[in-house]
């Protein structure tokens, strides 16, 4: 387990990356209004992602100034 700041922040934003490009890859616009729980649930886990590295970024400028 990462225990630093500095790990979690770099942790947090290669997986917030990694959800973005994964949910524009299965991105259709042709229109169609099928209901996908999967991309439904890729889509709420990639907003979740980028949170928490917004979070962690936040945690590590507040560690970083407190030095």
């Amino acid at each position: 387990m990462i225990k630093s700041v500095k790990g979690l922040f770099i942790l947090s934003v290669i997986t917030a990356i990694l959800f973005i490009t994964n949910t524009f890859s299965y991105i259709e616009f042709t229109g169609k209004t099928e209901f996908q729980f999967p991309r439904i649930v890729m889509y709420f886990a990639s907003f979740l992602a980028v949170y928490n590295a917004g979070i962690l970024t936040q945690k590590y400028i507040q560690t970083r100034s407190e030095k």
